[in-house]
């Protein structure tokens, strides 16, 4: 038995790695994070496929994680889709690496490897593995010089880029 939990525990700990060569920003603050983001490319993945207007808000939990409310607009379905999960550091608070949990005692990775530190007005954003990828912004459009910039760098990190989805947000 005791080999099972052993094995299941090294399972779920290892969704919540950062990929390899994918290194998570230092200098992170989680209170400038907070707030809310919009989706302006993904990789496909069957929870977000066909949803436009897509967003995450975070916001700071009584237990010290972060709530997560991601939505999107299905235009096939004519109706608003929401999930809302929770976060929690995966390492240092000051390091962009999160665990993230939409469904009980399962997190997955949530990794910030690029980031505005400026003014957190973008960031580039890693599941568990290089099958996950997302753009997020604080306003609906980004300076195509900046996505483009932003583009090339998770290309060169293997990041599959052809693939991208952008999304659409309407007025």
């Amino acid at each position: 038995m005791q080999r099972i939990v052993t094995i299941v525990a090294l399972l779920l700990a290892g969704c919540t790695a950062a990929p390899p060569g994918i290194t998570p920003v230092g200098g992170f603050q989680i209170e400038r994070y907070l707030g809310r983001w919009y989706e302006i490319a993904r990789l496909d993945h069957s929870f977000e496929r066909g949803l436009t207007r897509v967003s995450a808000t975070y916001s700071l939990r009584a237990d010290g994680g972060v709530e997560v409310v991601n939505q999107g607009y299905s235009p096939q379905a004519k109706r608003w889709k929401k999930a809302v999960g929770k976060a929690y550091f995966a390492q240092a608070p000051d390091q962009g690496h999160l665990k993230v949990s939409f469904f009980g005692p399962f997190y997955g990775a949530y990794v910030v490897f690029a980031l505005d530190h400026e003014n957190y007005r973008y960031a580039l954003v890693s599941g568990p593995d290089r099958s996950y990828l997302w753009l997020l912004a604080r306003t609906p459009d980004l300076d195509p010089a900046i996505r483009a910039e932003l583009i090339a760098k998770a290309a060169a990190l293997g990041f599959d880029t052809t693939r991208l989805i952008f999304v659409d947000h309407p007025l």
